[in-house]
């Protein structure tokens, strides 16, 4: 059954307790704090120091880990990410190169989940291989359990990677291409391991406008009443990735995920511009006018060294709705008292563009 929001209600109820957004706030009234590669373990330390010698300011970029995504749904964050990388025939993930390159490390894929066909989850082949959950099939079950197990949860946004990139230099695995058929699994994995009934799609936003675009500047988001126990996905990829989403399906039509289409495009609805200090007055009348749009407070670990919060606090000023970290813990790969919340401790509050409290 397809799900659709009035302007009226939209527009007359944005109650709050305190800072905190009440169930009529539409959900592109609040701010929200995510992570970043949410699924990430950090590299083994033999091959770390091993890759850290060859390319010591890449592998600084690197050096960091997530707690598992249930463990980060349970703290409250409501953003996480997730890369995939297709595997079509199965088995191209399933001995990473980097195992053979420094002996003693952890045995990797003991249960052979890697050999089957499906969607791999980690972050870079061969070098950044651990994941808390090997294949897209386990995360989606994963959220589905947590879900199940907490009905009433506020909508979480899952931003989304598909990853086929080589790597520039030769010797490492090289990813299947992401094609229109290839996206349509990604559909149905979706659907069949979370269930649609658990996800807010661009067709439920659309409602009976004739563009997803046209519907997000009459305001036609649904309130967090509405968008309860609901996952809302974005294929976070420039064109022509997302041309290839689209295609056959304009205005996203029958599609599960958002794409990260440009202001102005039938299908833009969430869009990433993850340099908020650059990008903030651009961000806020973006905001204003009622598109979703996800920034970053840190990134390549080097705010947190530096406990240099100043991306922060522009992405919180932004309005920018999404906010994703890698620290929503301090580090424990290097000493730094940098950490990510808003002022209250949580994850989650009314979006001061529409309060007028900074």
């Amino acid at each position: 059954m397809k799900i659709t929001f009035g302007l009226l209600l939209v527009a007359a109820c944005s109650l709050t307790t305190g800072n905190k957004p009440g169930d009529n706030t539409p959900i592109n009234h609040v701010q929200i704090i995510g992570s970043h590669n949410s699924y990430k373990k950090a590299i083994d330390p033999r091959l770390f120091k091993m890759l850290q010698g060859r390319d010591s300011v890449a592998m600084s970029k690197i050096d960091y880990e997530h707690s598992t995504l249930t463990e980060q749904l349970d703290l409250g964050l409501l953003d996480l990410e997730i890369d995939v990388y297709a595997d079509t025939l199965g088995g191209k993930y399933a001995h990473p190169k980097g195992l053979d390159w420094v002996p003693g490390q952890p045995a990797f894929d003991t249960d052979g989940i890697m050999k089957q066909p499906g969607f791999k989850v980690f972050h870079i082949q061969d070098i950044d291989f651990r994941s808390q959950c090997a294949t897209f099939k386990q995360c989606l079950q994963e959220l589905r359990k947590w879900s199940d197990a907490h009905p009433d949860h506020n909508p979480i946004f899952i931003t989304m990677n598909a990853k086929d990139e080589p790597m520039k230099k030769p010797g490492f695995t090289i990813p299947d291409k992401f094609d229109s058929r290839i996206y349509d699994k990604l559909d149905k994995e979706i659907a069949d391991n979370l269930g649609m009934d658990h996800v807010l799609t661009p067709d439920n936003v659309r409602g009976k406008y004739s563009t997803l675009e046209q519907a997000v500047l009459h305001q036609n988001w649904p309130t967090l009443k509405q968008a309860k126990g609901k996952f809302i996905f974005l294929l976070d990829e420039p064109k022509p990735k997302t041309d290839i989403y689209i295609a056959g399906h304009p205005s996203l039509k029958g599609r599960v995920l958002f794409t990260n289409s440009e202001p102005g495009a039938p299908e833009s609805a969430i869009y990433v511009m993850n340099d908020a200090k650059k990008q903030q007055a651009q961000i806020t009348a973006l905001v204003k006018k009622g598109y979703i749009i996800r920034t970053r407070a840190d990134s390549d670990t080097e705010e947190a060294r530096t406990n240099d919060k100043s991306s922060f606090v522009a992405a919180q000023q932004s309005g920018a709705q999404i906010i994703s970290t890698d620290y929503y813990k301090k580090s424990n790969h290097f000493k730094s008292e940098y950490i990510i919340s808003f002022a209250d401790g949580g994850y989650l509050r009314t979006n001061p563009l529409f309060t007028g409290k900074q």
